[in-house]
């Protein structure tokens, strides 16, 4: 049987990408899209595949009507929070990338999903999780690491929450590090932003990217650098997929994609 999916935010440009994968994927029917700024608009001018009839709507009603099993949100932090108490109240299984929620939050979400599942990631390419998974195993055996996140122009919440899982990740692995030798910064802020154990984090915005990251170790006479890039929106699919199919399996609240790798 597929899987019915509803997509929050689906005249975005995640949320577009992520109604093409569910409608391209043999596993999974998109039976909805929500988005209150679009409402009416046809779902193919979303996606540029065909969805006889459908059409995005823009309230909760379009998911209860379509009998939804899985909302996917990749919209904003203050949409997604109201959107996912609706998943909790209705026994809606819940798929969230949306950045910019708190551990507050995940608290709330914790208590609420008891008739149905959640699982956020702050990143839902494989690689990225990869990546952050072969920090973790690096770290005990490099005496510096600093992390540095590049992403498009529209994003607003710095550092990411990629990065800032990775540098907690680190922390976690080890917190034996070299401390930072500046005395003088010429412009505050210089050497970045401190995270778990004062490990440096620096946040790039440009025109042109989509999403990437290096973790930078060092010791003495060499260096190794991990790097993971998404050159297109598409990259997250596969994940957003995985997590789809496998939500309905984890009970409550699961945090970040790993969890769905056995990793």
């Amino acid at each position: 049987m597929t899987v019915k999916v509803g997509v929050f935010g689906a005249a975005g440009r995640m949320g577009g990408t992520v109604c093409e994968a569910v409608l391209r994927d043999p596993d999974t029917e998109l039976v909805a899209a929500v988005d209150p700024h679009h409402e009416g608009l046809d779902v193919r001018t979303v996606t540029g595949v065909d969805a006889p009839g459908l059409v995005v709507g823009g309230s909760f009603e379009a998911m209860t009507d379509a009998g939804v099993e899985v909302v996917v949100d990749f919209t904003g932090a203050s949409a997604a929070r109201e959107n996912l108490r609706w998943c909790a109240a209705n026994g809606v299984h819940a798929v969230v990338g949306t950045t910019g929620l708190t551990e507050a939050d995940n608290d709330e979400f914790r208590a609420a999903f008891t008739k149905s599942n959640c699982v956020i990631a702050p990143n839902f390419a494989i690689g990225a999780v990869l990546m952050i998974r072969l920090s973790e195993i690096v770290a005990p055996y490099f005496e510096s690491v600093e992390v540095i996140e590049l992403h498009h122009e529209n994003k607003t919440d710095a550092p990411s929450g990629t990065a800032m899982l990775t540098v907690e990740r680190i922390a976690a692995a080890s917190s034996d590090w070299l401390p930072d030798p500046t005395t003088t910064e010429v412009l505050p802020g210089a050497r970045g932003a401190k995270g778990p154990a004062d490990i440096p984090v620096h946040s790039i915005r440009l025109k042109g990217l989509v999403a990437h990251q290096e973790v930078m170790f060092g010791t003495t006479g060499q260096s190794l650098v991990i790097r993971h890039d998404s050159y297109d929106r598409s990259s997250f699919m596969p994940g957003v997929l995985l997590a789809v199919k496998r939500v309905a399996h984890r009970p409550g609240l699961t945090l970040g994609l790993d969890a769905l790798l056995d990793l």
